[in-house]
């Protein structure tokens, strides 16, 4: 018989074909010969092992081996003696067997596996590659968080999350948004939800608009950037997520001073902070500054509003 050909087998009055069952029952882990006996077995029933051999095309001596093993395997069963003749257990009965078998001995191995995996250690900081893994992670971040929920980010990339924020904001966890942009209605989620404006304006400098930066609970921080890379990290290390923290509420703060004094502090610093910022920017985060500042002129020839937005 040719391994690769397609073979119909009978049982009862039903046909049973498959490109290769012997092959299909040595992966549920039967041996070549026991899976050539069985196949003889459900063509011709009841039988004896002599008979079996015939038609299975097998040596005696294999196949009273088989018989055996296949009896243990509550594959086969006796149905009389002198001589001993064979039936087949039911195929269904025996497939819905083998497959509950095979489904404790996979939940027991996932146990044994989740039990060997290393706990997620503070010492380090869980790197994260791709758009549907950030997202995910940022997801599940918030889904777990119980007191509070700190994030900066740009309000593209919120609005991904914000079915999610809405129902933590309904379990009672407080949040605090700030925000690259100015259309935040659909961050308005109660009174113990925070939305401040990035600088007070919303403004988009250098490329920190595309960083997302969220902090949960004291306990876990996770940065992002949401560039072409789309490559992000997460830890529970306590002096990160104390920077992550430090990172925020610098940005409330300065948002606060900012719409109570905006106007003084450009005077001083210029728009956008530039002559601070000249300082410590890299060349190509001036080169971005300058573009966003210029476009924030063409776009807006009025003053940016200074009122505060939060609720």
């Amino acid at each position: 018989m040719s391994k690769h050909s397609p073979t119909k087998t009978v049982y009862g009055r039903r046909n049973i074909e498959s490109p290769n069952p012997i092959q299909d029952l040595q992966t549920l882990g039967f041996s070549e010969y026991e899976a050539s006996t069985y196949l003889g077995v459900l063509r011709r029933n009841p039988a004896t092992a002599y008979e079996i051999s015939k038609t299975a095309g097998l040596q005696r001596a294999n196949t009273y081996a088989a018989l055996e093993n296949l009896v243990k395997k509550k594959a086969v069963q006796p149905i009389s003696e002198n001589p001993v003749r064979y039936v087949p257990v039911e195929p269904s009965i025996l497939l819905e067997m083998i497959a509950s078998n095979v489904n404790g001995v996979c939940d027991r191995l996932q146990q044994t596996f989740d039990a060997m995996q290393p706990q997620e250690s503070s010492d380090v900081v869980w790197s994260i590659d791709g758009e549907e893994r950030i997202t995910a992670k940022i997801d599940e971040l918030i889904d777990t968080a119980n007191s509070h929920i700190w994030i900066k980010a740009s309000t593209e990339v919120l609005i991904k999350h914000a079915p999610r924020m809405k129902k933590a904001a309904a379990r009672g966890v407080n949040l605090v948004f700030v925000v690259f942009g100015e259309d935040v209605k659909f961050l308005r989620f109660g009174k113990n939800c925070k939305i401040y404006l990035h600088e007070g304006n919303g403004q988009r400098v250098g490329g920190a608009d595309n960083l997302f930066t969220l902090a949960i609970d004291y306990k876990i921080a996770l940065t992002a950037s949401l560039d072409a890379s789309l490559t992000g990290a997460y830890t529970t290390n306590p002096a990160v997520v104390r920077m992550a923290e430090t990172l925020i509420r610098h940005d409330v703060y300065m948002a606060e001073i900012m719409t109570l004094l905006g106007k003084e502090i450009e005077l001083r610093f210029g728009k956008g902070l530039i002559e601070l910022r000249k300082e410590l920017f890299s060349p190509e985060q001036m080169t971005l500054l300058t573009k966003n500042l210029d476009k924030a002129t063409d776009n807006n020839k009025k003053p940016a509003s200074r009122k505060r937005k939060t609720l």
